[in-house]
């Protein structure tokens, strides 16, 4: 028999920021985090005083701590800004590595195909997105498979171009070869300074929207959900993953602010984590789309619309999977909300 000796006292330290809402100030905390217990402590770094005693919290995971991303420690949403220690930098500043997937083709400017290449690029709407995890330019480009689809097909046949690619153009996802690529492409579809890049594809007519909620994206959900929607014969017109604070979702759920119970709960659900938006088109769309989603409550969702996304992906009343316009009047105004306000 043999055991592992677990480190309790190895803890990793950031520097964080939390906007109090009720002072409109952003105040500072160390944040230290404990990976052999999952316990968190944080410090109050302008008052030299312990703000948080180490406490066991369950919802902090090793690969959610990245300068740049934001975590909730007990409802509220920290910014993680910098390093703590030279420690942490030297052990977690290089395990993430960031790059961008889009169909984006600089690098092939010389090549004899360039011309139909951007020819299709430009022929309908794509999706760029930011992945990350250790390595992540390789194992991205594994995923992929071999540029000529019908080469994975036979070199790589469980790959995303096999499965899904044409050819050598139709060959469904594109991913850069080196960081510098990455690092440009993500400049392109999601600039540092904080300004906008290629127009979002949201139509603001005859549309309601979805929000896929913070916890369903956590559990691995997204995939699931959006092939669900696309099953019941929905077109997503728009989609944009958003992190939200606390002003954004007040503002967003005001007019359920006083009306439901729930209200506190459902507004530190939405900005827990990330969630995506989504602008859904279809006939009478927000009627329809309502009923697709079912009852807000799971539980009642599953005795009387077993076949809706809240019965099938949700768990409780507060994390049912999915936010949906309720009024016809509404929808137009929270797709308006998310593609036009936050997205600017």
């Amino acid at each position: 028999m043999s055991s592992r000796v677990i480190n309790h006292s190895e803890r990793y330290v950031f520097i964080a920021e939390w906007y109090d809402p009720n002072a409109s100030l952003l105040r500072r905390y160390e944040l230290l985090f404990y990976p052999g217990d999952g316990s968190v402590e944080m410090h109050d770094v302008k008052n030299h005083r312990t703000f948080l005693k180490r406490t066991k919290y369950d919802d902090l995971r090793l690969e959610d701590l990245f300068i740049g991303n934001k975590v909730n420690i007990f409802s509220r949403q920290l910014v993680l800004i910098d390093y703590g220690d030279q420690y942490t930098a030297r052990q977690l500043g290089s395990r993430k590595e960031k790059k961008e997937a889009t169909d984006f083709h600089v690098d092939h400017q010389s090549r004899p195909f360039y011309n139909e290449m951007i020819q299709f690029i430009t022929s309908g709407p794509v999706i760029a997105m930011e992945l990350l995890r250790d390595d992540a330019i390789c194992e991205w480009k594994r995923l992929l498979g071999p540029a000529n689809s019908g080469v994975a097909r036979t070199d790589a046949p469980g790959s995303i171009r096999a499965l899904f690619g044409t050819d050598g153009i139709r060959n469904a996802a594109h991913g850069p070869d080196s960081f510098a690529s990455a690092a440009r492409e993500m400049e392109l579809f999601f600039p540092s300074s904080g300004g906008c890049g290629p127009a979002n594809t949201a139509k603001f007519t005859s549309c309601t929207c979805c929000i896929i909620k913070p916890h369903a994206v956590s559990e691995g959900l997204l995939g699931k959900i959006l092939m669900a929607i696309r099953d019941a014969c929905f077109e997503i017109s728009a989609i944009q993953m958003f992190n939200m604070d606390r002003v954004n979702v007040e503002e967003f759920y005001e007019v359920y602010k006083g009306v439901v119970t729930e209200y506190n709960e459902m507004v530190t659900e939405l900005y827990s984590g990330p969630c995506v938006a989504m602008e859904i088109q279809q006939n009478n769309s927000t009627k329809t789309f309502r009923e697709f989603c079912g009852p807000a409550d799971p539980e009642i969702a599953r005795h009387l619309r077993p076949g809706t996304l809240r019965a099938i992906f949700g768990k409780t009343k507060i994390q049912n999977a999915v936010h949906c316009t309720d009024l016809p009047e509404d929808g137009l105004l929270e797709v308006q909300y998310f593609f036009k306000i936050l997205d600017n």
